[in-house]
């Protein structure tokens, strides 16, 4: 199923619900999403962005009033990442332990695989509201 499916159909009230003992609302993993496809992606340009200090600065403080822009800049982004044109090791490599070694087919690897873990929470979110299948349809087990 595209991503676009699993966010298809949510109000800017259902991505900011939460579910009690839950770390994160729907907006707020979207936003952390976005957040590290744009780095790693923004890497995989040549641009030295500086690795986070701290976990908490990859999850952005976002809202209700953002979920529009938050959703479409995670769309843009992954239709970047389908279509990134380059391979090969990543100049300038990124200095820190496994990533140092990271080619761009390791990042989008990576991609790939944070974006499902994030979606996977998104779609017990949607179900936790009543909300799955979305209004497309998908398989519902």
């Amino acid at each position: 199923m595209h991503p676009a499916q699993i966010l298809a159909g949510l109000s800017t009230s259902d991505v900011v619900r939460r579910v009690p003992g839950v770390a994160h609302n729907i907006v707020e993993i979207t936003a952390h999403m976005t957040f590290w496809q744009d780095w790693f992606l923004a890497r995989c340009s040549g641009e030295a962005l500086p690795l986070v200090i701290h976990a908490t600065e990859g999850w952005p403080s976002v809202g209700q009033k953002d979920w529009e822009l938050v959703h479409h800049a995670f769309l843009n982004g992954l239709d970047r990442a389908v279509h990134h044109p380059g391979s090969g090791k990543l100049k300038p490599p990124i200095e820190l332990g496994l990533l140092a070694h990271y080619e761009v087919e390791d990042v989008m690897a990576h991609l790939a695989q944070h974006n499902s873990h994030h979606l996977g929470q998104i779609v017990v979110l949607r179900q936790a509201f009543g909300l799955w299948p979305p209004p497309g349809g998908s398989f519902t087990w």
